[in-house]
């Protein structure tokens, strides 16, 4: 992604820092193993060998490539269930095509956002369209999970089609920054996606030798995962560069610096903590054992939704 200046774009500018302002200090930083999901795609465990309680509302992140495929290389998933949360999937470069047995999906691509409610059941797919399998070519994107409370497990599921013009748009003051808040409020700035818990989920993209302060919530836990690029993070200027992950400490915001030559691209996000039992099989999350018992027998029981007869496939030669 191209570096971001003042005279690049005119947009809402966040505040400037105040000498009160508590910045967050680092408390771990650790790198994502390397992974593969689904059809075979490789993946980037963002959040592996975090503490659930650090994470919460939070389960799990993968980074997905980015990889340059060869014609006939490209993989997705094939259908598959869900329930007790949501997945947010974000893709940077390329598209993936989703569909689920609700009636939602379309196309996600170039910075769009599909955000699926599972709630109490659903089955998907997310593949790549025949044209990128015949290709190839570059994909790279995110999918986070977002814990739902436990009164809202069982909700009806839910879909949102967040294209890329829809994210707001916010500038550090000098301009050397830009953030795209995709949901959440930062400063007043509020993303389009709706949340079942108060969180935020921001894309920041800082350029080189520039600092980017984001004001963050006080009852909110902070965390951080670096794309590509180095730089470093909190108070203390700890370094991080592509492919780790940062749990911040208490505090007022969030800071992060670019001191490498190229922009430092890295996500920002976090939520207020549920505080409840957590439970996972596979893709299954609720608070106890015996809920995820129940999900298994309802899953195969075809209870958790059926695949349309024209559903999307997997492209295969």
């Amino acid at each position: 992604m191209p570096a971001v200046t003042a005279d690049t774009l005119t947009l809402t500018k966040l505040p400037d820092v105040a000498p009160t302002t508590a910045i967050r200090r680092v408390r771990s930083v650790t790198t994502a193993p390397r992974g593969f999901e689904g059809e075979g795609f490789p993946v980037h465990r963002a959040f592996a060998g975090i503490a659930s309680s650090e994470l919460d509302p939070f389960i799990m992140m993968d980074e997905m490539g980015a990889v340059d495929y060869a014609p006939y290389e490209p993989r997705g998933t094939d259908w598959h269930p869900h329930r007790g949360f949501e997945t947010v999937t974000y893709i940077i470069d390329g598209t993936f095509l989703h569909q689920d047995s609700h009636g939602g999906g379309g196309v996600i691509s170039n910075g769009a956002t599909q955000w699926m409610t599972a709630g109490g059941g659903i089955l998907h797919i997310e593949t790549p369209p025949e044209s990128l399998v015949v290709s190839g070519g570059l994909f790279h994107g995110l999918q986070l999970w977002v814990n739902l409370p436990a009164k809202d497990k069982m909700i009806s599921p839910a879909y949102q089609n967040l294209e890329a013009d829809l994210v707001t748009l916010v500038a550090s003051p000098d301009g050397g920054a830009l953030l795209r808040i995709i949901a959440g409020d930062v400063a007043g700035n509020v993303g389009p996606g709706s949340t079942r818990t108060p969180i935020t989920v921001t894309h920041a993209t800082v350029s080189p030798g520039a600092r980017l302060v984001v004001p963050w919530r006080t009852d909110f836990n902070a965390l951080a995962y670096v794309m590509s690029g180095a730089g470093t993070v909190g108070g203390e200027q700890r370094p991080v560069s592509a492919g780790q992950a940062v749990v911040f400490a208490d505090g007022d915001a969030v800071q992060v610096d670019n001191t490498g030559g190229e922009p430092l691209e890295i996500i920002l996000l976090g939520g207020e903590p549920l505080r409840e039992p957590v439970a996972q099989y596979g893709p299954f999350v609720m608070n106890h054992r015996h809920e995820l018992v129940q999900a298994v027998d309802d899953f195969n029981a075809g209870r958790l939704g059926t695949i349309p007869t024209d559903g999307l496939r997997p492209f295969r030669r």
